[in-house]
């Protein structure tokens, strides 16, 4: 199998490698010359047999808007685009309304898994037909992680329901670091009593039921700088866990624990927090997101 992927960041590149270690073959293109392997979007294409497979791995907004538009333009009836960007679930339908007019087929895929993905596998969630998801099946498996299928991989259903899985869950993992986070202050407040707090954290890993993923990473940058003395607690949000929010008031579903993490991410753009510099250290981890470092 041979596919084209635009986009050669952080997890572009990784996917890149991960899938070529796989057997399959990739052609890549970034407009960072010293990432890409062709020179223009029209060589990738050239590079592709019929039916083409795009992955599409951009930042969600305008640049994705654009390169499907472009894709647009470049491909036939028959071939496949993958967005695999974190873009909102209702671009899917304006993307997918796009291409069908051409006879180009569509799928969104939610990924997780951060800069981590390349050794750890990416954890897929796809929305679209079930006869394109089984043409590309090699692509996914190569990608998701090592085990059982449907522990890393799952057909969400039509087009739209990969990147609304890929939502809740981002709203999920936000409240899950922002209880972690909030541990972690509370502890570090009691230096009188509490004497190693990344040892705390590092003995849950193993029998506590709040042992996951994410403590991992947390105990990870508490090894690289014990107190998180130098990261400013300064905490972006990236769309997800707003459009989390959204989706539940349409819905009226309760959902005041990811919304109560989206307002602290609020607080740390206001004073300075050792709650919110956990917060910042778990997405540098995970995500390889730039943190701000302290001025202190």
């Amino acid at each position: 199998m041979h596919i084209g992927l635009i986009g050669l960041g952080k997890m572009g590149g990784n996917m890149r490698t991960r899938l070529r270690a796989a057997g399959i073959e990739v052609t890549g293109f970034d407009r960072n010359p010293d990432v890409t392997d062709v020179a223009t979007v029209e060589e990738m294409i050239a590079a592709l047999p019929a039916p083409r497979t795009v992955w599409v791995m951009v930042p969600a907004g305008k640049i994705t808007d654009d390169v499907i538009g472009e894709l647009n333009e470049l491909l036939s009836a028959g071939d496949l685009v993958i967005d695999g960007g974190n873009s909102r679930f209702t671009e899917d339908f304006k993307h997918a309304e796009l291409l069908s007019a051409k006879g180009i087929d569509y799928i969104d895929a939610g990924v997780s898994g951060g800069v981590w993905g390349l050794e750890n596998g990416y954890g897929l969630m796809v929305g679209g037909s079930v006869a394109q998801v089984e043409r590309v099946m090699p692509i996914f498996d190569a990608l998701r992680p090592e085990g059982p299928r449907e522990e890393g991989f799952v057909h969400v259903g039509e087009v739209g329901a990969g990147h609304y899985a890929k939502m809740v869950h981002n709203g999920i993992e936000y409240a899950l670091m922002q209880a972690y986070a909030e541990g972690f202050e509370l502890l570090e407040k009691r230096e009188d009593i509490i004497r190693d707090v990344p040892g705390t954290f590092k003995a849950w890993q193993r029998g506590t039921v709040v042992r996951s993923w994410l403590l991992e990473l947390l105990v990870r940058a508490l090894d690289e700088d014990d107190d998180l003395s130098e990261i400013d607690g300064y905490v972006e949000d990236s769309g997800e866990g707003r459009w989390t929010i959204e989706e539940a008031v349409a819905n009226a579903v309760p959902v005041p624990t990811i919304s109560a993490s989206i307002f602290a991410r609020f607080v740390s753009r206001q004073d300075e927090s050792p709650a919110m510099k956990a917060v910042a250290a778990l997405r540098n981890q995970f995500g390889g997101h730039a943190v701000k470092k302290s001025e202190e």
